[in-house]
C-alpha cells in the first residue's frame, strides 16, 4: 500500500467515525486568506494570475449519517454493494454559507431515479470543513447535524413513499432536491427536478405549502403530468436557482433545454416572486456552452454566477465552468468565463497525493461539479455530487469522495 493511499484510507475511517479536529471559525477566515493571490507566483498559471487553490476538505464516500438503512436497490459500483446501514451522503448539490464556518450541504435525491430511492431521506446536512490550506490543517469535513424534510401537514398534493406515517418524511422517490436558498425569515426554497417544482420548508424542514409548478412545462416525472405531454426533459429540472441579494426572488434555471426546442443550447432562466409564491412572467435566455446548468448564485443586482458542466468524469471532462451572466431587460443574456475548474493551479501543494487531477496542477473533473457558493474576497466554495457509490475519478474503483474546495478565480482572459 503507497503511503498516500495508506494516508487516503485512515482519513476516511477517521471521518467515517465522525472523528472532528476543533477549529474555530474565527481561524478559519485567516488560514483560507493566509494563501493570498501575490504567494506562490512562478508556477504555472499564477503567471497569468488564473485559478488557484486556497483550501480543500474532504467527506468519506463511505461516511453514513444516523438513519435507516438505504440503498437496497442501488446500482452497485466501485465495490459496493447496497442496502447501506444508515443514510449515505452521495455528495452535494447545493450549499449555503452560514458565515460562521459552517454550511447546510444538501445532497439530491439519492441514487439517481425514482425507483430506486425510496429508503434515501431527504435531508440538508450543517457541516462544517476543517480545511487544509498552504498553512496545514485536517482537510477533513466534519457534520454536525442534520434536517430532514416532511410534510406532516399534508401540504403536498401527490401520494408520496411515507404517505401513511404520521411524520411524512420525504424521500427521493418524491422529490429530486438539486438547489437551495434561504430565505431571511429562516426558511428554505428548494428547487426539484421531478416537477420541476419549487418547494418552500421551514427551518425544521417542513413543507409550508403546495409544491409550486414550472408555469412553461412538467416533466416526465411530474406527478400531475397525466394524460399532458411532457415539455421538461427528464432530470432536466432546477439543478440551480439563485437568490436576489433582497430575498424578493427566486431565479431557477431549466438544467436541460425544453423538449422539442431547436436551439440545443437553450436554457430557461424564470423568476419567482417569493411574497406571493407565484412566477412573475419574466423570463431569460441563456445559451449553455456545456450540456448543463449546474448551479447558479445571484453576485448584484442583474448579475449572476452560473457553474456549467459536463457529463464526462474525470480525464475525459471537458467543461467545469462558472460564469458570469447579465440579464438583459428584454429577455437576453450575457457571459463572459470566469474560471475554468479543470485548470486550478496548487502551486502550494494542497491536493498533494489525492489522487488523479491532484499536485500542482489541480482539476476538479468530476462528472457532477453541482455546488457553487460566492465567499468573501471574490473566492469561491465548489463541491461536488458523487453519484455514490458510481463515480471513480480521483482513484478508479474506489468511489469519489465528496470535495469541498476554495478557490480563487484570478483574473484570467474573460471571453
Amino acid at each position: 500500500m503507497s503511503p498516500s493511499s495508506a494516508h487516503r484510507r485512515s482519513l476516511h475511517r477517521r471521518v467515517a467515525a465522525g472523528a472532528a479536529i476543533a477549529v474555530t471559525a474565527a481561524a478559519l477566515a485567516p488560514a483560507v486568506a493566509s494563501a493570498r493571490p501575490d504567494q506562490g507566483r512562478g508556477h504555472g498559471h499564477d503567471k497569468d494570475h488564473g485559478a488557484r487553490l486556497l483550501a480543500r476538505a474532504i467527506l468519506s464516500a463511505d461516511f453514513q449519517a444516523p438513519g435507516p438503512p438505504s440503498g437496497a436497490k442501488a446500482t452497485s459500483a466501485n465495490g459496493r454493494q447496497g442496502p447501506f446501514p444508515g443514510q449515505v451522503i452521495p455528495g452535494f448539490s447545493a450549499a449555503i454559507d452560514n458565515r460562521d464556518g459552517t454550511f447546510w450541504a444538501q445532497p439530491d435525491n439519492g441514487f439517481g431515479a425514482k425507483g430506486n430511492s425510496g429508503d434515501f431521506l431527504l435531508r440538508l446536512y450543517l457541516v462544517k470543513p476543517q480545511w487544509k490550506t498552504a498553512a496545514g490543517g485536517a482537510g477533513e469535513i466534519t457534520v454536525l447535524r442534520h434536517i430532514t424534510l416532511s410534510d406532516p401537514r399534508h401540504k403536498i398534493d401527490f401520494p408520496i413513499v411515507n404517505e401513511s406515517t404520521s411524520d411524512r418524511q420525504l424521500t427521493g422517490d418524491d422529490l429530486d432536491i438539486e438547489s437551495v436558498q434561504r430565505g431571511k425569515d429562516g426558511t428554505f426554497w428548494i428547487g426539484d427536478e421531478f416537477g420541476p417544482f419549487v418547494v418552500h420548508v421551514d427551518s425544521r424542514g417542513r413543507v409550508l405549502s403546495r409544491p409550486i409548478g414550472f408555469p412553461l412545462g412538467q416533466s416526465p416525472q411530474n406527478p400531475r403530468l397525466g394524460a399532458d405531454q411532457p415539455t421538461t426533459q427528464a432530470s432536466g429540472g432546477f439543478e440551480a436557482m439563485a437568490r436576489s441579494t433582497n430575498g424578493r426572488h427566486l431565479y431557477p434555471i431549466t438544467e436541460k433545454g425544453l423538449v422539442g426546442d431547436a436551439d440545443k443550447r437553450r436554457r430557461v432562466i424564470a423568476e419567482l416572486d417569493t411574497r406571493t409564491g407565484r412566477y412573475t412572467g419574466r423570463t431569460w435566455t441563456y445559451r449553455v456552452d456545456a450540456d448543463l446548468v449546474a448551479d447558479a448564485q445571484v453576485t448584484s443586482h442583474g448579475r449572476l454566477l452560473v457553474l456549467e458542466r459536463d457529463d464526462l468524469d474525470g480525464a475525459k471532462a471537458v467543461t467545469k465552468k462558472v460564469y458570469e451572466v447579465r440579464l438583459g431587460k428584454n429577455g437576453s443574456t450575457t457571459k463572459s468565463l470566469v474560471v475554468d475548474l479543470l485548470d486550478i493551479a496548487d502551486p502550494r501543494g494542497i491536493s498533494t497525493g489525492g489522487g488523479w487531477g491532484t499536485g500542482e496542477q489541480f482539476s476538479f473533473g468530476f462528472q457532477s461539479v453541482e455546488t457553487l457558493v460566492p465567499l468573501s474576497h471574490g473566492r469561491l466554495l465548489i463541491a461536488n455530487d458523487n453519484n455514490y457509490p458510481g463515480n471513480a475519478a480521483r482513484y478508479p474503483g474506489t468511489p469519489d469522495d465528496t470535495e469541498m474546495i476554495v478557490i480563487d478565480p484570478g483574473s484570467r482572459t474573460r471571453r
